[in-house]
């Protein structure tokens, strides 16, 4: 189910074809200023799943059926989606371990 929409696309008027990214929603929980989830049992978390070349809709319908709350990542689908989306991901974690994340 989805708790959570980041849009990172750089085209956001294109929806026919986009590549969409799910984690965890308390992923997030290092995020500064973030809502925080509960943790979700270890069977049943989405550490992470891509689709590439799907629709808007197709994204969320897909998405919105993940057995854990998710975070839905959209991305352009002319992008190398899992370099960005890691590279991102990781600035979320703070430097020093006493400080919160981005």
């Amino acid at each position: 189910m989805i708790w959570n929409v980041i849009d990172r696309r750089t085209r956001p008027y294109r929806w026919k074809r986009v590549n969409a990214i799910i984690e965890a929603v308390e992923h997030d929980n290092s995020c500064l200023d973030a809502d925080q989830a509960a943790e979700t049992p270890p069977h049943l978390v989405i550490d992470h799943n891509r689709r590439d070349d799907v629709s808007v809709q197709e994204a969320i319908i897909w998405a919105d059926q993940a057995k854990c709350p998710v975070t839905l990542y959209l991305y352009d689908a002319d992008n190398d989606i899992t370099d960005v989306h890691f590279r991102f991901t990781e600035s979320r974690f703070p430097k020093d371990p006493g400080e919160p994340g981005l």
